[in-house]
């Protein structure tokens, strides 16, 4: 057989596979789907039952929180504020590679200020990323506080603990806004799904 012939049979051969190829296997759009709050906010408990509810509706998700990613990728960093960065960042560039794989990628961090929020949005890209912020008020927050960090923090037993030591800065313009001490799971979930559904069906 020669090479043109060859040519005409595998035209696309030598062109790595993107996004819409994996779109269009998977049948769904990808989306990065980013919570931003305080801890105990409910930003893990919505995340965990925002993938329920898609997986139910024939969507592929990763989620991505603390305990996937500090225990593993990044259980080299600490908690400066340079590690700190470094950490968003590496979620960031992961995620990436999630939604370049046709994946509906959703994180929960704290990510406190818009400077963490912008450079992970501007490594994902703009057009890709919705910013939920989970504004429970920190009274909520402290009250809900299982593992009694926020008590620590007030000891000063933890440094830099974010709003208690260290600021937390709201998002100036989140595509949605939860606060889980006045809406049920299931109406915070809901909420989402309104925003999601339409971006990722295809």
């Amino acid at each position: 057989m020669s090479n043109t012939q060859t040519n005409n049979i595998y035209p696309i051969f030598d062109r790595m596979m993107g996004r819409e190829d994996k779109e269009t296997l998977l049948k769904q759009r990808s989306v990065m789907v980013w919570f931003t709050g305080l801890s105990g906010s409910g930003k893990s408990t919505v995340a965990i039952a925002l993938e329920r509810e898609l997986h139910q509706r024939g969507l592929l998700c990763r989620i991505l929180d603390g305990d996937n990613i500090r225990s593993g990728i990044n259980n080299n960093l600490g908690f400066s504020a340079e590690d700190r960065v470094e950490n968003i960042r590496r979620i960031a560039e992961v995620s990436k590679l999630f939604i370049d794989t046709g994946v509906i990628t959703i994180a929960a961090f704290i990510s406190p200020n818009n400077e963490l929020r912008e450079m992970a949005s501007s490594i994902i890209g703009k057009e890709n990323f919705l910013e939920i912020y989970v504004n429970t008020p920190i009274e909520e927050c402290e009250r809900r506080d299982v593992k009694g960090l926020y008590a620590k923090a007030r000891k000063g037993e933890i440094k830099d603990f974010t709003g208690v030591s260290a600021p937390f800065e709201a998002p100036e313009y989140p595509a949605l806004s939860l606060d889980t001490s006045v809406l049920s799971l299931e109406e915070s979930v809901n909420k989402l799904l309104e925003l999601i559904l339409p971006k990722v069906r295809v």
